[in-house]
């Protein structure tokens, strides 16, 4: 995961001010959005650096120095969030003109500083990476074309991985060890995750270090029998080059993934034997010195094990114990406490909650209760014996930070109640930065202390709600409408001169994703501003989250269990047809599009609500879970051996003749999660069955389309257009 680098993705936006104060006043809320504003930054909210909390009550922040041109890593006081020191500077380093990426050793004496990245799918890069002492400003190559270094817990090694096999530099003897010997490309991978874990259980680094720095843990993918995928990257150059990799699609070969131990002090390696299962999602050690927790699953996702791993003996005993009707997420919630006890979420109750385990597995207590969901588990104040989240316990558009003790008492709301706050503690616990936003407020970052009290507002962005107020810019309207027995979240947009007495085409769009939210408390996205700009042309945007969309407890995350896309679609088509009924929306002039999953739905509605959705928009559309990944499929649908009408009566490709209306594919061809096999398949289908559409493929684009000059303001220029030729016609009663 994240948390051996801090990747130097710097979040800190220019704010503009072009625009005078002057010309504000002349032009309060007569200015239209445009396309190229939305895309070139002019409503990003100004945000804070990406920090990392220090020990102590101290943090760090990548920085660039415009003056010097050189990168810096900067010390500063969460007290008073001033800088104290430059512990390093790229301008100070003969071997290293600049950096773009910092982690620090346990006890904050060493760095390991990285540069030239090269990306490999959605989290994973490789690059070339310094070893840097802080008293002695030595640097040091670890290595180049390497993947995740981490620094011993004894500070004296690195353990990183190269070409699929993993290596530990000792920087006492400045010799290198290669722990394994078997990595091949396409083949075996040691220590580092392969496609489908990093993209659905979210992880790269699979390898950790023992607390005593005696052992090394790690995985080991063997992806010899998994099927390949291959696309072809037209690129600039004369003939196209492939992309081959391994990809398991629902009902194929995982890859063989075993967990093995390796010992310094001898330099053999073991496999450790952990049962049945098919995925080792989390490993991680305890606080005793010799024991690592494995987590695995099965195959259907629905049976959890923790292990307990005996490093000394290689033998692993069943911790505790997890199963669901219908599937368990994997978090990084579990933490473990100085008797070694810990800590757990679970949705068990119903609701996703935090419980507190001895470590023989046995229940000490439930720490917090209630028909709402824990969202965010932030950790534990040993000192205070109290535990920081964020929930929804305010409602489930809204998100709150609390504090609670270990023994379930004295709960305190730290921030609004309404909106939402995420929060970054210091390691200790006495501060944490919290960032709040409404629909109504733009990103606000402020200083707390850990028992709640407000200290400081660092960015209030100000300029930018000055800015948005010379706009034509709609609020949102939030509300709940009753679809299918269900109280389903909704907002809604209208023209500024809406009128009652008018009717208006409609605009619907949403995710709806297993456990998403598109209907959430919050600051605007760029879609946002999209369709706010739609709606000063005429249209009443609208977004509902129908069943199987999160924060409103298990029941109703996970009704949609094996039957994926065919409630999510009844909701939409639903909610399109009562919303028509209003005297204000043109029954015969409504839309729906989405990306991805949304595309997917957005597709499904244009064919089963052909009777009420006349254009429809789908961005790189799974169009038959066929086609997706194994993890995230079989989660929701278990195999297609298994459950074959799951999969196919509710894959668009299979009733493609039903199209009516108006409908624009779009596709980035080098999308490496949802490949453009699935538009090319639905292609085919409309091919077959005679049916005219629009279709938007994208060059070598992957999944989020938007790498390239122009390449976003392109797409929605293209979806703008589409939508006001098929969709924008107002009508008078």
């Amino acid at each position: 995961m994240k948390k051996g680098i801090l990747l130097a993705t710097i979040l800190l936006l220019v704010s503009f001010n072009t625009i005078s104060q002057t010309t504000l006043k002349q032009n309060s809320n007569t200015k239209e959005i445009t396309l190229e504003e939305i895309w070139n930054g002019t409503f990003y909210a100004e945000r804070m650096n990406s920090l990392n909390s220090m020990n102590g009550d101290f943090y760090s922040l990548l920085n660039y120095d415009r003056q010097t041109r050189s990168t810096t890593v900067d010390k500063y006081s969460y007290k008073t969030l001033e800088k104290i020191e430059t512990i390093v500077s790229s301008s100070d380093l003969k071997d290293l003109n600049s950096f773009s990426s910092y982690s620090f050793n346990n006890d904050e004496t060493k760095l390991i500083l990285g540069t030239n990245f090269q990306k490999i799918y959605r989290h994973s890069f490789k690059g070339t990476f310094y070893a840097y002492d802080i008293a002695s400003k030595k640097l040091s190559l670890i290595g180049e074309g390497i993947q995740e270094p981490i620094f011993s817990p004894d500070n004296q090694k690195v353990a990183y991985a190269k070409d699929n096999n993993l290596f530990i530099k000792n920087f006492t003897t400045n010799k290198i060890t290669q722990i394994t010997n078997d990595g091949k490309i396409n083949s075996v991978i040691n220590g580092i995750t392969d496609w489908v874990y990093e993209e659905e259980f979210a992880f790269v680094r699979a390898f950790e270090w023992s607390k005593n720095s005696k052992y090394l843990a790690f995985l080991r993918f063997d992806e010899t029998d998994v099927p390949t995928f291959s696309m072809d990257i037209v690129g600039n150059d004369k003939y196209p080059t492939q992309q081959v990799f391994k990809y398991p699609k629902a009902g194929e070969k995982n890859a063989d993934v075993t967990l093995h131990m390796y010992a310094v002090s001898t330099k053999t390696t073991k496999k450790i034997s952990l049962g049945d299962y098919e995925y080792i999602p989390r490993i991680k050690w305890s606080n005793d010195a010799n024991t690592l927790v494995a987590t695995t699953l099965n195959r259907h996702q629905n049976n959890l094990n923790l292990y307990k791993v005996n490093a000394v003996k290689t033998s692993a005993t069943l911790l505790l114990n997890e199963t669901d009707k219908a599937y368990v997420d994997i978090t990084d919630n579990l933490t473990f406490l100085n008797d070694n006890s810990f800590i757990w979420t679970s949705e068990k109750d119903g609701f996703n909650h935090i419980y507190h385990y001895d470590f023989n597995g046995k229940l000490i207590n439930q720490i917090t209760k209630g028909n709402w969901e824990v969202t965010n588990y932030y950790g534990y104040n040993k000192d205070k014996k109290t535990i920081y989240y964020q929930s929804v316990e305010n409602g489930s558009t809204n998100r709150g930070i609390y504090a609670i003790g270990l023994n379930g008492k004295n709960k305190k709301l730290l921030t609004n109640k309404d909106g939402q706050s995420n929060a970054a503690f210091s390691k200790n616990f006495n501060y944490f930065i919290n960032t709040y936003s409404s629909a109504k407020i733009p990103p606000v970052y402020s200083l707390y202390s850990g028992n709640g009290k407000r200290l400081k507002v660092i960015k209030d962005n100000t300029q930018l709600k000055e800015r948005l107020s010379n706009y034509k810019i709609s609020p949102k309207e939030f509300s709940t409408i009753n679809i299918n027995g269900n109280d389903l979240n909704m907002w809604m947009i209208k023209p500024l001169d809406f009128d009652e007495n008018k009717q208006y085409p409609m605009l619907m769009f949403q995710y709806s994703g297993p456990g998403s939210q598109q209907v959430g408390n919050t600051w605007n996205s760029s879609n946002d501003y999209w369709h706010n700009m739609l709606a000063q042309k005429g249209m009443i945007i609208v977004c509902v989250d129908g069943r199987g969309t999160g924060f409103k407890g298990s029941d109703f995350k996970k009704s949609t269990y094996l039957n994926l896309v065919k409630y999510e679609t009844e909701d939409q088509i639903a909610a399109a047809k009562k919303l028509a009924k209003r005297s204000y929306i043109d029954e015969n002039n409504i839309g729906i599009w989405g990306w991805s999953f949304g595309g997917h739905m957005s597709t499904n509605c244009i064919l089963k609500g052909n009777d009420i959705f006349t254009t429809a928009i789908a961005v790189a559309p799974v169009t038959s879970w066929r086609f997706y990944d194994t993890v995230y499929t079989e989660r929701f649908l278990r195999t297609p051996q298994e459950n074959p009408k799951g999969y196919d009566e509710n894959s668009p490709i299979n009733y493609a003749e039903k199209l009516k209306g108006k409908y624009l594919l779009v596709h980035g061809t080098g999308d490496d999660n949802v490949h453009v096999q699935n538009s090319f398949r639905m292609i085919n289908s409309l091919i077959e069955a005679n049916k005219q559409f629009d279709m938007f493929i994208v060059p070598d684009r992957t999944h989020g389309i938007y790498k390239g000059k122009n390449t976003r303001l392109n797409l929605f220029t293209k979806m703008t257009n589409f939508i006001e030729e098929n969709l924008n016609k107002k009508s008078t009663k």
